[in-house]
């Protein structure tokens, strides 16, 4: 089984699978001293799961807010009884070479599957186990690498993963699938265009590359940005919606979009020559049929526009090329309603890197929700001896309405909404400090802890925005490589994900 061109960590290596789960039980279990030793001696306060002699937590799965099998999940958590989280799954790699490094773009759960994308692969875990390559629940294969995802699930445990037509580097990435999260099953796969439009790139004139295409679900529909304009599918049978074409008199291309409840897209404008030529433009339109809603065009001499949240409409915008340097919140009809500016080296505003993969709505470090967009300060203090806060803004009038300090020796991040309450990570710096996750109330500013844990050293890295996906889903917390990369010297060891949940009670 390989998931990437030889050589690899997912190649068949001499080993055969029971070999590695043998090897990968003495790690847990004799080598499980040398771990421990290794945690606490740097002042760690490590929690284990308790194997499978633990009984069921009776954790029920969290209702959705509002949404059916077609819309984009919301999924609501519960405070759990058992505050004490334990690890309850891990992922991992114990032979890679030095150097070696895979794509994982997408990370996905469900209530008893964990999803990841491994250069051109789709693989599912089983939740509650330790798991290599090799222990997948399903694999699904496909053409060429993955050139495009989407952090939306559906009601039903889905998403849609863009693709490359062949396996080199250099391929159209002009391939869409609707993939079911629970059994690796591909619903339907579709083709879609190449851009025409552009200055040179991407075009029949000037074939030196590919609009880097985007791709968001809203309600009933997979929505797929490709440059030259939007196509839309139907969830149930990949049936193509709608399509919106660019207009070339307008000379603006369709450059991802944001789904949920609502989809919107980013439109980048060439109005000159160069790069200093280039506007934004954002549009609702209508999920079902394409029309437009409205249209938002942003002043002249902005860098980079995000879509953070389609409904309400909030934007991060950069006016320089020193990152994000405004929040904008529009209104229903598309108006803007409030800016908020966040100041030099006041506050963290951090969209990921568009460079081999667009992501139009994926700012981690900002959460919009309550009628609040939710940042958090610059980090206060020195690399151990630090606090931070979360403050919210008011949509309406861009004032400040709550915060929500840290403590010493942690960092405070925003992860996503669970209805009206902001989940957020309490992370540790001095790692005495157990971590935490919590539920941040915007109405009356209370915190309520949901899980104390601590993650052993091996892990420390996955709690990074830069480097990691951090979800939480059905009870649990997921802190997953966006990359697999080994050291340049030695064969490695190297931890690709690992799961929180919270502690069970043992059978009797």
């Amino acid at each position: 089984m390989s998931f990437g061109p030889p050589p690899s960590m997912y190649t068949q290596s001499a080993l055969s699978a029971e070999q590695k789960k043998r090897r990968r039980k003495r790690v847990l279990g004799g080598g499980l001293a040398v771990v421990l030793a290794a945690a606490l001696g740097a002042g760690g306060w490590l929690v284990w799961g308790t194997g499978d002699d633990t009984g069921h937590d009776d954790r029920k799965a969290p209702a959705a807010a509002g949404g059916g099998r077609l819309d984009v999940r919301e999924t609501v958590e519960k405070q759990p009884a058992n505050q004490r989280g334990v690890m309850g799954f891990r992922f991992s790699a114990d032979d890679m070479a030095p150097g070696e490094r895979h794509e994982m773009p997408g990370t996905w759960a469900t209530d008893e599957i964990f999803a990841k994308g491994i250069n051109r692969t789709l693989v599912g875990f089983r939740i509650g186990e330790d798991v290599a390559v090799g222990d997948e629940v399903w694999e699904l294969r496909l053409d060429g690498p993955l050139c495009g995802v989407t952090r939306a699930v559906t009601g039903e445990n889905r998403t849609a993963v863009l693709f490359r037509s062949g396996e080199d580097a250099d391929a159209l990435c002009d391939q869409v699938a609707f993939v079911d999260l629970d059994d690796g099953k591909k619903v339907w796969q579709a083709e879609f265009p190449a851009s025409k439009l552009g200055t040179g790139k991407g075009t029949p004139e000037s074939p030196g590359g590919q609009d880097t295409p985007g791709v968001a679900l809203a309600h009933g529909v997979v929505a797929v940005t490709w440059g030259g304009g939007t196509d839309a599918y139907a969830m149930d049978t990949g049936e193509q919606r709608w399509r919106v074409e660019s207009d070339p008199a307008d000379k603006c291309e369709h450059h991802g979009a944001a789904g949920g409840p609502t989809l919107v897209l980013r439109l980048q404008c060439w109005t000159g020559g160069s790069y200093d030529g280039i506007t934004y433009k954002v549009r609702e339109v209508d999920p079902g049929t394409g029309a437009t809603r409205w249209t938002y065009a942003l002043e002249a001499g902005i860098h980079d526009v995000r879509v953070i949240s389609s409904r309400p409409a909030v934007l991060a915008v950069s006016a320089a090329d020193i990152g994000i340097t405004d929040i904008l919140a529009l209104d229903e009809h598309g108006k803007n309603r409030s800016a908020i500016p966040l100041g030099k080296d006041a506050y963290v505003a951090e969209c990921a890197d568009e460079t081999d993969l667009l992501a139009a709505d994926d700012c981690p470090t900002v959460t919009v929700g309550a009628g609040q967009v939710f940042l958090t300060t610059a980090e206060q203090g020195d690399t151990i001896h630090n606090y931070n806060w979360i403050v919210g803004f008011d949509l309406k009038t861009g004032r400040t309405m709550q915060k929500f300090e840290s403590g010493r020796n942690a960092l405070l991040h925003p992860l996503r909404m669970s209805g009206g309450k902001l989940l957020a990570l309490r992370d540790s710096s001095d790692h005495i400090t157990p971590m935490g996750l919590v539920a941040l109330d915007p109405r009356t500013g209370d915190e309520t802890p949901y899980l104390y844990f601590d993650l052993p050293l091996e892990a420390w890295t996955l709690t990074s925005t830069e480097l990691a996906h951090v979800i939480v889903q059905n009870g649990r917390v997921f802190f997953a490589a966006k990359a697999a990369s080994a050291p340049d010297e030695d064969k490695a060891w190297v931890w690709l994900a690992v799961g929180i949940e919270p502690d069970a009670p043992r059978r009797k």
